[in-house]
């Protein structure tokens, strides 16, 4: 007995450590979700981590791991035989990787930092985002992901697949948009894509949270006044090659966003809001301020009537002027 004991300590010792003929000091692998044992041992063969699969089975099962290892992306050190490999896949901790998405980004803004974190190509990101149906199981009001998907700063296994990143994202946003806060919005008439298409345009206008519950009272006057919101976020979504500044040309350009030509909201968000732009949609300051420019510091001046605000612009205009000449200035005398 003695003998048989010694015996099969010493072969699952020499399965453990059988040597797996890789040559690597350092190597990245990546297991998917979901994966079986089976398949987790042919992309090892194929990264040619594992040359040996039969023994690399047995010492996964003789460790107990079969159905044990994670998913997620590792660098494996010095993994030569099996033992090592094993361990490090299981004590391993999987790489996480950050991804900042910002308020006001458009979706194709947002798909392309993704892109460019992940390495996943973009077609395949957009082709997620317009996924009708991956959409409506992600309990969305809309046909794509534009103004859903949340700015926010997140940490992702490498490993992650577009639909897993795209869902956490919208998750976030519904952790904003709760039960609660869509009863009030219908209470005050608002369908939950009426918010979040006024939330992006606020999002667009916007620098200081102080402001935004003042534009959104702008705009719900406007709509309750039949008026045109004539708000640039919307017309800078249609041009080609913004942001820039807006030509008068621009306002003309038949769009069913473009809020100069049409009235009431568009059919959708233009970016992503964050989180004070939507409670500002739903929460608007209890002002009649119908206009608002800008003021050359990031804050805007409000008016209650036309000649208030085209007094309010020429001074805006007097400011823009003053800085080009300084900045002609300042350029002339390099």
């Amino acid at each position: 007995m003695g003998m048989i004991v010694s015996g099969l300590i010493a072969f699952y010792g020499i399965v453990l450590l059988w040597p797996q003929e890789n040559h690597f000091d350092q190597v990245e692998v990546t297991i998917p979700e979901g994966a079986t044992l089976a398949s987790i041992v042919r992309y090892l063969q194929d990264r040619h981590v594992v040359s040996n699969p039969k023994t690399f089975v047995m010492a996964v099962k003789t460790l107990g791991y079969e159905t044990s290892i994670p998913a997620g992306t590792f660098t494996l050190n010095s993994a030569d035989n099996n033992y090592a490999i094993v361990d490090q896949l299981i004590n391993g901790k999987p790489e996480l990787v950050k991804l900042t998405l910002l308020e006001g980004w458009t979706m194709d803004r947002s798909l392309k930092e993704i892109s460019r974190t992940f390495s996943i190509p973009l077609e395949r990101l957009e082709q997620v985002a317009h996924d009708t149906r991956f959409v409506r199981e992600l309990h969305l009001p809309a046909d794509n992901l534009e103004g859903f998907l949340f700015p926010n700063t997140y940490l992702f296994l490498k490993s992650s697949r577009p639909e897993d990143i795209l869902t956490e994202l919208v998750n976030n946003y519904h952790r904003v948009m709760t039960d609660s806060l869509r009863a009030i919005a219908r209470e005050k008439g608002l369908s939950e894509l009426a918010v979040v298409t006024l939330a992006s345009i606020i999002e667009g206008e916007a620098i200081y949270d102080a402001e935004r519950p003042t534009i959104s009272a702008v705009y719900h006057n406007r709509l309750k006044r039949r008026m045109r919101l004539q708000a640039d976020p919307t017309i800078q979504y249609i041009i080609k090659d913004g942001p820039r500044r807006l030509l008068n040309r621009d306002l003309r350009i038949d769009s069913p966003y473009n809020t100069y030509l049409y009235r009431g909201l568009p059919p959708g968000p233009i970016n992503s809001p964050g989180k004070e732009s939507i409670l500002a949609a739903v929460f608007p300051d209890t002002s009649e301020y119908l206009y608002f420019v800008a003021r050359g510091d990031g804050y805007h001046t409000f008016s209650r009537t036309q000649a208030e605000h085209n007094k309010a612009k020429r001074k805006f205009q007097q400011v823009r002027r003053k800085v080009w000449r300084e900045k002609r200035k300042s350029l002339s005398n390099r």
